[in-house]
């Protein structure tokens, strides 16, 4: 009886110190077609890079292949595993009724690491980016206060806008403004709103938000492009810029810097806008016609070939172009949202008379005079050629 009990505990013993040590044994799990630990599975989870060639590679010899007789002859030598394998890395040549770019790959588990990074890095660059200039703002306003108009206004008006442009920008304003609220609710339903609200009000909220989105998209890429054609002229970058920025616009020293129509801080507006404006469009276009706007692989050949060291890949399955696009889209689009919330203050309550420029389209003389006194020459003199004529 002793020496059962003493035989059982060697074999326990044995199992508890051998196992491990065989599981965690690269040659051996190759040898046995790539079996996964349990540490791959969690890396995997966590969005970590998990080296798999032991089984990306293992994908069966077809020169080894057994003859037709045999019970494998008709796969051409690949067992089931290494077949299995091939569909696991797209290795295998599929053949489907479906034609479409996808319908080939039927694994891909880059989706755990999109979601991850989703609800991880861009929920997080998003509150804490939008939050962060909110706060920042706040404290301009409680130290530097309210821009005011120096002496006061003049009662004179000139016209700053005209009807074309103010219309033209509040399309704009208003599709992005549409465009980020329901970014952040389809963004942030999961974690948000469901606990507050539960699942069936984030789906009502949800559809809404999707259907908002893809539509009114198509009227901030137009007005984008109108914006563009109107003002492109009066934003060249010049000297003048560079005098304007070294003032602070005119919060350093409290002396307002030449200006023409646009100064150097709305040239970066303007800029910001039209170029991150168009890379959100594409995103968004790629996004809306699923597999078909593929952007990303082209794009990282481009830089590869420009920096060799940055080695980012060209051969994407379409469900990663679909991934980098999301994401992309989202970091855009929130990078947007924080430069746009700054753009809104000023245009509000951090600048006295501001706001007149883009609701009546007429100005404060003085206020004009201050900020962008080069511009009031010209149509000072526009007036006067004007009259003579």
């Amino acid at each position: 009886m002793n020496l059962r009990v003493i035989g059982a505990f060697l074999v326990a013993l044995l199992t508890f110190a051998v196992t491990p040590a065989y599981s965690q044994d690269d040659g051996q799990r190759a040898s046995t077609g790539g079996a996964q630990t349990l540490e791959d599975i969690l890396k995997r989870q966590k969005g970590l890079n998990v080296d798999e060639s032991f089984r990306r590679d293992n994908l069966g010899d077809p020169s080894k292949a057994a003859p037709l007789s045999g019970d494998l002859g008709t796969l051409g030598g690949i067992s089931k595993s290494d077949m299995y394998r091939g569909i696991r890395y797209s290795e295998t040549d599929v053949k489907v009724s479906n034609t479409g770019p996808a319908a080939k790959i039927l694994v891909q588990d880059g989706g755990m690491s999109w979601l991850l990074t989703r609800q991880g890095g861009i929920q997080s660059y998003a509150a804490y980016g939008a939050g962060g200039i909110i706060a920042l703002l706040v404290l301009f306003y409680f130290i530097r206060g309210r821009m005011t108009i120096e002496g006061g206004p003049s009662g004179n008006t000139i016209e700053r806008f005209k009807p074309i442009e103010r219309f033209g920008h509040w399309c704009l304003a208003g599709s992005f403004i549409m465009l980020a609220i329901t970014g952040l609710l389809l963004l942030f339903g999961r974690s948000v709103l469901i606990p507050i609200f539960g699942h069936e009000a984030n789906s009502t909220i949800a559809t809404f938000s999707i259907w908002v989105h893809n539509n009114i998209a198509w009227v901030f890429m137009a007005s984008l492009v109108l914006i563009f054609v109107m003002w492109v002229a009066h934003n060249i970058p010049n000297k003048l810029d560079l005098v304007w920025l070294a003032k602070g616009g005119g919060i350093i020293g409290n002396a307002h810097p030449s200006a023409k129509k646009f100064n150097a801080g709305q040239k970066i507006i303007f800029w910001m806008t039209i170029l991150l404006g168009a890379s959100v469009s594409m995103s968004g276009l790629s996004l809306l016609f699923p597999f078909e706007i593929p952007m990303f692989a082209k794009t990282f050949g481009m830089i590869n070939t420009i920096f060799p060291a940055m080695g980012l890949p060209t051969e994407l399955l379409p469900h990663e172009e679909m991934q980098l696009a999301h994401l992309w889209h989202a970091i855009v689009a929130t990078t947007m949202i924080i430069a746009i919330i700054a753009h809104i203050y000023i245009g509000s309550v951090g600048m006295e008379g501001a706001f007149d420029a883009m609701g009546s389209g007429h100005v404060d003389l003085e206020w004009a005079r201050q900020h962008h006194d080069l511009w009031v020459e010209e149509e000072e003199a526009k007036s006067s050629r004007g009259g003579l004529s």
